[in-house]
């Protein structure tokens, strides 16, 4: 029997910027962090099998297939390694860090969003940018792909909808529904619409369609909050997972706690236990049958403590009792 989770061996040494599983795999995941590494692990073994060192922290990773992994880092450059060749090569780069990468599988390239303000697709055969497409003068903090559909949040509280068959403009931009900075953005598995958090305890749900009706379908919750002595802490939401099968999606916070939703029927499906720190990054299998999570400390406490946690990820395997709708 296999435990409902576990530790995973051989975790990065400083803040997970990204944890991300394989194309269709439960197996093996991609960790990036800020200690400039890009760690390749068997999760079903509990074994790290790659780790590829630069010099600046990678701010985000993703797969192409399960050999190929590319990471966006504080050096603005893009890379990509081949987990069986161990070799690695700059494929490019933005004017400033890229903060987002993700695997564009519709157009067979990768999308990277920088803080210059700019989302690039990449021909990962050719090696070269393909497209650059300016983001409303609001640097990328959080993207997400899925077919044709990018939707973008950025540093001005936008969100840019973009359709990968016809990059000449984006088909629409909306003001994000939270009054404070967006943390992660991430589209429903059904493409209707998407879920965004703030670093001020709240998420929203959104949906792209105009129609009136579908609109009143939207909402804002709050979560990741406490009270202590009768004063309410409010904890950023840094990371967001949709479950691809049930269509329910995870939250983490910096309270060090996940909780699963139901955002249809506008219910929480469960809490996790409280993890040593921060939740700084979540992605479900595609299959839903497993949860990587990130812990990390951000630096949001006013004084250090004295001993900061270590990083550490997660391996959960969520039953259906915790991830089904009800």
């Amino acid at each position: 029997m296999r435990p409902p989770e576990f530790k995973l061996n051989n975790p990065p040494e400083d803040l997970i910027s990204a944890v991300k599983f394989g194309p269709k795999s439960n197996q093996y995941m991609a960790a990036s962090s800020w200690d400039g590494t890009l760690r390749f692990y068997d999760v079903a073994a509990n074994q790290m099998r790659q780790k590829f060192l630069q010099d600046a922290p990678i701010l985000d990773c993703a797969f192409m297939d399960i050999v190929h992994v590319v990471s966006g880092s504080l050096d603005n450059q893009l890379r990509l390694f081949d987990v069986n060749t161990q070799a690695e090569s700059v494929v490019g780069g933005h004017e400033e860090p890229i903060r987002c990468v993700e695997h564009a599988e519709y157009v067979n390239g990768i999308l990277t969003g920088g803080w210059d303000k700019n989302v690039k697709l990449w021909d990962m055969r050719e090696k070269r940018c393909v497209g650059t497409f300016e983001q409303n003068n609001g640097k990328v903090y959080s993207m997400s792909v899925i077919d044709e559909k990018i939707v973008v949040a950025t540093s001005d509280r936008k969100v840019l909808i973009w359709d990968l068959r016809k990059m000449d403009s984006y088909i629409m931009k909306r003001e994000s529904s939270l009054k404070y900075q967006t943390r992660c953005i991430r589209l429903f598995p059904n493409k209707e619409g998407y879920v965004m958090s703030s670093i001020e305890g709240r998420v929203a749900v959104e949906y792209l369609d105009h129609d009136p009706e579908v609109q009143r379908r939207k909402f804002a919750f709050k979560c990741h909050r406490n009270r202590e002595q009768n004063i309410e802490q409010i904890y950023p939401v840094n990371a967001l997972s949709f479950h691809n099968v049930y269509q329910t999606f995870a939250t983490g916070g910096s309270d060090g706690i996940v909780n699963i939703w139901d955002g249809f029927n506008k219910k929480r499906l469960c809490q996790f236990h409280e993890y040593d720190t921060s939740i700084s990054t979540l992605n479900f299998s595609s299959d839903g049958t497993a949860l990587a999570i990130g812990c990390s400390y951000l630096d949001q406490l006013p004084e250090t403590p004295t001993t900061v946690p270590h990083p550490a990820i997660y391996i959960r395997y969520p039953t259906d009792q915790e991830t089904k709708q009800k």
